[in-house]
């Protein structure tokens, strides 16, 4: 690294210690996130009433593990803040991330403000400590530039006429200032060290003050530690250099901290004036829940990113991030929770975030028509897995944008042909359910799928529009038999008839035996050995949310029955529910972070999909937003999950509180904005019009029965006719019974699949079979049975 001139008195140039120890980010569990609406590309985070993570130049990409306060009279005494357990953190105003953070000790208070400013890319922090004259703070920064600890470089030097802790790795540089209230420079002696070797937590207890001092240090995993004095303001500036990183510090501090603070406020008001609750506000949303739709708003549109319009990450953590060095995170974009966060911000009459989420989906689309199932904010892919309800929800967002009127000249007819082909040629199996985890048949995939077809067939031609619509009742008029059980001895232990199942495996379509083999679980060390009829889930409630089946519907009812049984805890916070039987993405047992295995905890995000189901029931919804409500942080902050079990203290798990997976969660925080509007006006919002206007909860008679390669179809039912859906063009060779046989060529659809329309089969006909010329082996014969009813 550069060399630097200083006076001061250093123990030595370079630091002992190198390269530090295996670098990690912080605990998922935030307090707080936030950022400016000006066009500053920083975004910040707070855990442990201190900052944590700190990201630039996309919300992608964190540069800070974390930047902590030791408070030290340099006589023996000294506190790390974060670890006193009397610490309050609270916004401006709800929905306004201008924070401030009290930590209190019987010989001190400690009060930071923190704001980014607007127009750089400085994150500003105001100290105030009070209390014994004695003592003074010190700041403890962690830089994982570029996403990692590791080949940091460090020193604590001089930046023209100022003393500034500045560190670089590969683009990016940061640096930290520090002013008084005339703008004077107040950093005192400073320090670079090798965490877990030479960093200035390890001075402090060593020694019990600064004693050890080290001009540079790296590359490694480093930290750099400077004295401020008991009032100061502190810049940490970030750029593509270390230079230029200072001179934006030090520019920051020339403004009168008050004059950024209430800008923030400002702008962040102007902002909620747009985006709010629809219509007058119910009494029973009033204080406390609305002051948590503003917060969960703010919460979506802090995890938007400035260069990639539209793209918004599921989480600004790392869940158990305190474990390892995982740069990803939940740092990447999901079409699924993007179009959930958009439903979510359209609700609240956000249409111009809305609009661009679609257009950074429009941007994103793969040639296939589908979506990879998550991504960086630029759209190179991380896990390239398939999820078709990730290609069906953008559908859906461009047909509640068309129903609003609110497209706004964005032309979606491509973008929706394309996936709605990919979804007919490859379902209605999908690789992967929603949580990632299963290949097979699932509820909520299956009616995020249907609702797609339905709201995206005004987009196409009238031969496809025609297609679509019939796939869409064939499958509704399917699907219970795809993916619902009866008479098993779990329904008889549970004193139901029938019942969905969690997800059906592809092979049992065409093969019931497959039912009686073991379905591994995810994530768990030891697999229970469940079979699928054993396992059950909640996501079959997204069929009466959409208006597929009707809440009192047998089915849905028993499903309902087994879920509560297995799924539903009773917390002092309200109901919460598992998302399986036998989940294990959380923590284990014993509280130990999870590790690749563990055990699933509750998810307040299911919590609000219950209260959808009980609304659509005509039940009160409100117990379940509150519930929610009560399982938020602090600050309004709502995790992807909440311990379920007694609290284990040392770990900082208590029942019904945030676990260390991801808090905030976006989706948690969508879900929530849509229950509250949902109650509001009195029906789910996200529920497509045009889905409701062709099912209102019925079982649709399907007319016309399509076999394809993904789902071929072993039955048919009497009536109905048989059309065959393939992903290139062939001659349908059929006849009835051993009767003679005839052909049929199938026809090119702009969806990219060809469909042939066999004639209705006579009404003694049993049995159907056919060979497809020209696409697999002529000889290759297929049957189809004509069964007495739809089953």
């Amino acid at each position: 690294m550069r060399g630097v001139t200083d006076s001061d008195g250093f123990s030595a140039d370079q630091a002992p210690g190198s390269p530090g120890m295996a670098p990690n980010w912080c605990n998922g569990a935030k307090q707080m996130v936030g950022t400016t609406l000006g066009p500053a590309r920083v975004w910040f985070t707070v855990g442990q009433g201190i900052l944590n993570e700190i990201y630039y130049p996309r919300v992608d990409i964190p540069q800070v593990r974390d930047l902590g306060i030791i408070v030290a009279d340099g006589r023996g005494f000294w506190q790390e803040v974060k670890r006193l357990g009397d610490c309050r953190v609270t916004c401006a105003g709800a929905g306004i991330p201008a924070v401030t953070v009290v930590h209190r000790h019987p010989r001190f208070t400690l009060t930071q403000r923190l704001v980014p400013e607007p127009n750089r890319d400085v994150m500003l922090m105001e100290i105030t400590l009070e209390g014994d004259d004695a003592l003074r703070p010190y700041v403890l920064l962690a830089p994982h530039l570029g996403g990692t600890g590791r080949q940091n470089q460090a020193e604590a030097g001089r930046y023209r006429t100022r003393r500034v802790l500045w560190a670089e790795q590969g683009p990016f540089g940061l640096a930290l200032a520090a002013v008084d209230t005339q703008q004077q420079d107040v950093l005192g002696p400073c320090s670079a060290g090798y965490s877990g070797a030479s960093d200035g937590w390890q001075d402090f207890n060593r020694n019990g003050c600064m004693q050890e001092r080290y001009r540079c240090a790296g590359p490694g995993n480093v930290a750099l530690t400077g004295a401020l004095p008991r009032r100061a303001v502190v810049a940490l500036g970030f750029g593509n250099s270390r230079e230029a990183a200072a001179t934006l510090a030090v520019s920051a501090l020339l403004h009168p901290f008050e004059l950024i603070w209430q800008q923030q406020i400002e702008h962040w008001q102007a902002w909620h004036e747009r985006c709010r609750l629809p219509g007058p506000n119910p009494v029973s949303l009033a204080g406390p829940l609305d002051d948590l739709v503003k917060t969960s708003a703010m919460v979506l549109r802090v995890h938007h990113d400035q260069t990639f319009r539209g793209a918004l990450i599921a989480s600004l953590s790392v869940p158990w991030g305190e474990t390892s060095e995982e740069r990803p995170g939940y740092h990447l974009v999901w079409p699924r929770d993007l179009v959930e966060c958009a439903q979510a911000l359209l609700a609240l009459g956000s249409e111009i975030e809305a609009r661009e989420i679609l257009r950074y989906l429009l941007a994103t689309q793969l040639e296939d028509g589908s979506w990879y199932q998550n991504q960086w904010l630029g759209g190179k892919p991380y896990w390239t897995g398939v999820q078709l309800d990730q290609v069906a929800f953008p559908v859906l967002l461009a047909g509640i944008l068309a129903e609003r009127g609110a497209l706004d000249g964005i032309e979606v007819g491509r973008m929706v042909q394309r996936a709605l082909g990919f979804i007919a040629a490859n379902g209605p199996v999908s690789p992967q359910d929603r949580w990632e985890e299963n290949s097979g048949v699932s509820t909520f995939t299956m009616a995020v799928c249907i609702a797609a077809l339905v709201s995206g067939a005004p987009f196409l031609g009238a031969a496809e529009e025609a297609f679509a619509l019939e796939l869409a009742d064939y499958w509704n008029a399917r699907l219970d038999a795809w993916t619902a059980v009866c008479d098993t001895a779990f329904a008889e232990a549970g004193g139901v008839h029938s019942y969905y199942l969690r997800i059906m495996p592809s092979a049992a379509l065409l093969d019931p035996s497959v039912l009686t083999s073991v379905m591994p679980i995810k994530n768990r060390q030891l697999d229970p050995g469940l079979l699928p009829s054993e396992q059950v889930g909640v996501d079959f409630l997204q069929l009466v949310r959409y208006g597929l089946r009707e809440p009192d519907d047998p089915l849905v009812r028993d499903t309902l029955k087994l879920v509560d049984r297995q799924l539903r805890v009773e917390l002092a916070q309200g109901s919460a529910w598992y998302r399986y039987t036998g989940d294990g993405y959380g923590e284990h047992a014993d509280g130990r972070p999870y590790d690749g295995t563990g055990r699933g905890r509750l998810w307040p995000l299911l919590t609000g999909e219950r209260g959808h189901y009980e609304l659509v029931r005509g039940a009160d919804a409100l117990p379940y937003l509150q519930a929610m409500a009560a399982m938020a942080g602090q600050t309004g902050m709502l995790p992807e999950q909440v311990w379920d079990t007694d609290d284990i203290a040392a770990r900082g798990l208590r029942r019904g509180r945030a676990t260390g997976s991801a808090m905030p969660l976006a989706w948690a925080h969508a879900e929530y904005i849509k229950l509250a509007c949902s109650i509001a006006e009195g029906r789910p919002v996200d529920r497509p019009q045009a889905l409701w206007v062709r099912y209102r909860g019925q079982r649709p008679q399907a007319h016309l029965w399509y076999w394809s390669p993904a789902a071929p179809l072993r039955a048919l039912a009497r009536g109905a006719r048989l059309g065959v859906c393939l992903p290139a063009p062939a001659t349908v060779l059929w006849r009835c019974d051993g009767g003679p046989e005839r052909s049929l060529a199938t026809h090119p659809l702009a969806l990219g699949v060809h469909i042939a329309r066999l004639p209705a089969a006579e009404a003694h006909a049993r049995r159907i079979e056919f060979r497809l010329q020209g696409y697999a082996r002529a000889d290759t014969l297929y049957a189809v049975q004509i069964a007495a009813d739809s089953g």
